[in-house]
């Protein structure tokens, strides 16, 4: 018997890509998957195919951009399988845009699926599995969290999918919830179309790598491991440092303009932050450093 064998999992967006090898993977082991999508005919091939290879699949079409059919995917999974033990919270958007380009309309639709659909589908979920006294969620995050070029808006809503990972960890600890998040890179039909796909992400990074990932935290081979953010290449494997505050802290009654420009420049400009994924240096320190050593 598998850790998963008899569960009945939730995978949202899983018509094609990650969510697709995640449902698939958890149907082989035994989990009875609500396979989700807003493309019914996709959701509907997936679980087909579950259900030909021997496993227990049933498709559903709502969208998780909306609460009550968020709502509805959950109740899905309840009323055909008797509980929601796990979730997968995998459905999501992406575009390419510079800032002085890019569109409120696509903005707004990648925070409401990425980010509100979170929300809403794991508040969902939260509630039965509250009554319950158990159950894991696995929500999808990215580390673009960290900063990439072009992807603003969808760096942005995964970098709030691990805050809420975080937070929803500490508030469900002591209701038996364990709450995890990965950052997986995968070659999928979303990403296929950027010219960052190719610069990136090698085809070999298939999404049914990181399936076991999502099986090992959805399962109680997890026990005790909540709060946490782990990327998965395929072929490698790591925690994701959450943010801190970092020393020197310095102290005074209060601050002004004036001293804090002398805590940056007595201080500070020794200890700026790299930031986003390629560690770029803030310019007052390439300046300092000089092209060799900043590069």
């Amino acid at each position: 018997m598998s850790a998963v064998d008899g569960r009945a999992i939730v995978v949202t967006g899983a018509g094609r890509g990650l969510g697709a090898a995640f449902a698939a993977d958890l149907a082989g082991a035994g989990a009875a998957v609500v396979v989700n999508d807003v493309d019914a005919a996709a959701a509907d091939a997936v679980a087909a195919e579950i259900r030909t290879a021997g496993g227990c699949a049933v498709a559903d079409p709502h969208t998780v951009a909306d609460p009550e059919q968020a709502a509805a995917i959950v109740e899905r999974c309840v009323a055909e399988f008797g509980a929601i033990d796990g979730l997968v919270n995998n459905a999501g958007l992406t575009y390419e845009a510079m800032p002085w380009e890019d569109d409120p309309v696509r903005a707004r639709a990648v925070v409401e699926v990425n980010v509100l659909g979170v929300v809403y589908t794991g508040l969902a979920a939260i509630r039965h599995m509250r009554a319950a006294g158990r159950g894991s969620i696995v929500n999808v995050s990215s580390g673009a969290a960290l900063g990439q070029r072009t992807i603003g808006v969808y760096a942005a809503s995964k970098g709030a999918v691990a805050s809420l990972t975080y937070s929803w960890a500490l508030d469900l600890e002591d209701s038996g919830i364990r709450v995890n998040a990965i950052c997986p890179k995968a070659y999928t039909r979303m990403v296929s179309g950027s010219a960052r796909a190719s610069r990136h992400t090698p085809p070999e990074h298939t999404p049914d790598r990181v399936a076991p990932l999502v099986r090992f935290l959805v399962s109680d081979r997890a026990a005790g491991i909540t709060g946490q953010l782990v990327r998965c290449t395929g072929s490698e494997l790591h925690i994701v440092g959450q943010p801190y505050f970092k020393a020197p802290i310095l102290r005074r009654e209060s601050w002004d303009v004036d001293s804090v420009e002398r805590a940056f420049v007595e201080v500070f400009g020794a200890h700026l932050e790299p930031f986003g994924l390629e560690k770029r240096l803030p310019s007052r320190l390439r300046k300092w450093l000089g092209p060799a050593r900043s590069a």
